[in-house]
């Protein structure tokens, strides 16, 4: 309700005032910030009592109307206005309409490369009042299966391009009765129906809003995939409401009506979709799409389509910090970053080089219910302290039983300022934890109760974070099985049951190590072998290529004689990440993964010098 937000609105004044350090130099952003996220929730407050409901899709279709003409996408030299990716999403979703009898409610899984096609086969779909599943392309087999399953789809769009890897499932989809289509003129493949000879002959015309009239803010829009601990992605459910939010993000960042966004990470994810595509719908700007990061092409495109506004994970600033440097370097319109995950010795880097760029890193989760942005520019911190808007706490966390620390009452404690604890956000109706679909396992997983009073109920980030004096928040680690490489999420269980396939493994440890100079961990497993068995480096590689992405696959091996347990059979890996991957300190075998050579070879210490001094590329 709009008296909820005024209300906060003098609340936070109120005690922001009352702070010992209220007139430090970020009381005026803090302020500013309180003003614009307080304008926002006005806003959503509004879009949910508006019958019928007023999406994403409606703000995009006010664009249309406001501005026609005006270029929503530019793509490999080609330029597409709005009122242009307005008549394609209606053929495709007059093409879906006719050929797949799509109706309100049916989910379909988007297995498509970063190209507007993405776009407007998603906006079709939303005219129809369908969900969308958002299918990493990088996955294959096992892990394309589950992802298409556990969302409960009936129908899957792949590009071309990505043809043999749904052939590669075909026989089992079509068992399920499952309708395929891919964007393409044709194909002679039984089973797979081409769409884009369809979509071209479908009318153009506007679509009844009938359709989808029984949509509303809790409705879900998205599955967007998260790695778990299961060992397989989860289907992490995005109602409207959680658009919503995320696309107001750029609004709160200080992006206007008139900037230019530069989108190069993938579409399937949080960041590109929701905060990228949907924030740029919400502000009615332009984007510049790239089918994939190009760090010797990045600031060429910047000056060509004078983008304002960049988007970047901790992995893209440090590859363009990497470049070789040129004259022209801050010869841009670059004025704001908005990302997540940059190491604070590459941000003072990327601005020392490039600019007086505006980096808001943010913190947050898909499936979450609390987040962060750093809107004062401090380097290193992803946010501020506010709690008037989501309730949470950080609270003690014991790294070696991976558990909350809790008190003679069963009670959570509280991190102290400056400690490292785990960040949880209370469930409210205001900060809802829908979960994950068709997983009420993981879903409660991540609930966790009791934590300040008994009966209350937090989602668990997994995320351990710290709060220092000044309230700047300062992201740690994540804990569990789960680690972040080359701005991906890693799944050591999925791994390990990879590996464990090799006729040679009998068991799989696997985690990540740091690496100096990058962000995030890199992939090692520690292995024990089956019996009178030697470790078979070309058969490894095999199946670790072809089953993982390239971010998933385990750059490092160790061979140990047994795998070390917990008293309750966890396989314990502190001390194996405390370790590294150094030859000169671990006296178990180890391998390292050699793209040229196609296989694993023995890591000694020449190799490990390489990979420091970063002379070879990981």
């Amino acid at each position: 309700q709009a008296c909820y937000w005024k209300q906060a609105l003098f609340t936070t004044l109120f005690h922001t005032l009352k702070q010992p350090h209220a007139f430090c130099p970020h009381f005026g952003e803090d302020f500013a910030y309180i003003l614009r996220s307080i304008k926002c929730g006005i806003r959503l407050t509004k879009y949910k009592k508006i019958k019928p409901f007023y999406s994403i899709l409606d703000c995009f279709l006010d664009a249309v109307k406001r501005h026609p003409k005006k270029i929503f996408v530019h793509f490999e030299g080609r330029s597409y206005t709005y009122g242009e990716v307005d008549k394609q999403s209606n053929k495709v979703a007059r093409a879906l309409q006719a050929e797949a009898r799509l109706k309100e409610g049916d989910t379909v899984a988007l297995f498509l490369a970063n190209e507007p096609s993405f776009i407007w086969t998603w906006l079709g779909l939303a005219k129809l009042g369908c969900p969308a599943a958002l299918l990493n392309f990088n996955i294959r087999s096992k892990s394309l299966l589950h992802c298409f399953s556990c969302c409960g789809a009936k129908v899957i769009i792949a590009s071309s391009e990505l043809q043999d890897a749904v052939e590669e499932v075909l026989p089992t989809l079509r068992e399920q009765g499952i309708s395929v289509y891919l964007m393409s003129d044709s194909c002679s493949v039984q089973g797979i129906t081409a769409l884009s000879d369809k979509i071209s002959k479908a009318s153009d015309q506007p679509l009844s809003r009938d359709l989808r009239a029984n949509i509303h803010i809790r409705s879900t829009a998205l599955y967007i995939y998260t790695s778990g601990t299961t060992g397989l992605p989860k289907a992490a459910i995005v109602t409207h409401e959680r658009v919503w939010a995320a696309s107001f993000l750029q609004s709160i960042s200080g992006v206007t009506a008139e900037d230019i966004f530069y989108i190069n990470l993938p579409l399937y994810h949080s960041a590109g979709f929701l905060i990228g595509m949907t924030g740029a719908i919400e502000r009615g700007i332009t984007i510049v799409l790239k089918r994939k990061f190009s760090a010797s092409q990045f600031w060429d495109d910047c000056r060509k389509y004078d983008i304002t506004v960049m988007q970047y994970i901790g992995e893209t600033l440090r590859y363009l910090c990497n470049t070789p440097k040129k004259d022209d370097e801050k010869n841009h319109k670059v004025r704001i970053a908005i990302g997540n995950g940059v190491r604070t010795d590459v941000w003072s880097e990327f601005l020392h080089r490039f600019g007086d760029i505006k980096v808001r890193e943010l913190y947050a989760a898909t499936e979450g219910n609390i987040g962060f942005v750093n809107y004062t520019s401090k380097i290193g911190a992803v946010g501020r302290v506010n709690f008037f808007f989501f309730p949470y706490t950080l609270i003690k966390f014991d790294i070696e039983k991976e558990e909350p620390v809790r008190d003679s009452q069963g009670l959570c404690i509280e991190a102290a300022v400056g400690e490292t604890g785990l960040l949880v956000g209370r469930v409210t109706k205001r900060s809802p934890f829908v979960g994950y679909a068709g997983n009420k396992e993981q879903t409660e997983k991540k609930r966790l109760r009791d934590v300040l009073k008994k009966g209350d109920l937090y989602f668990n980030t997994g995320d351990l974070l710290q709060f220092d004096k000044d309230n700047f928040v300062y992201f740690q680690d994540r804990v569990g099985d789960t680690f972040r490489w080359k701005g991906e999420n890693v799944a050591t269980s999925e791994v390990a049951d990879i590996l464990t396939m090799v006729h040679c493994i009998l068991e799989a440890n696997v985690y990540g190590v740091k690496v100096e100079g990058h962000e995030g961990r890199v992939g090692m497993a520690a292995l024990t072998l089956e019996e009178g068995q030697k470790f078979d480096c070309s058969a490894t590689y095999t199946q670790v290529v072809n089953y993982l992405p390239a971010y998933a696959r385990p750059r490092f091996i160790r061979i140990q004689p047994c795998l070390e347990m917990t008293g309750t059979f966890k396989m314990k890996k502190v001390k194996l990440v405390e370790e590294g991957f150094n030859p000169a300190h671990i006296k178990d075998p180890l391998y390292f993964l050699d793209p040229e050579k196609k296989t694993y070879v023995p890591l000694t210490e020449e190799i490990y010098r390489a990979i420091v001094s970063k002379e070879v590329k990981l």
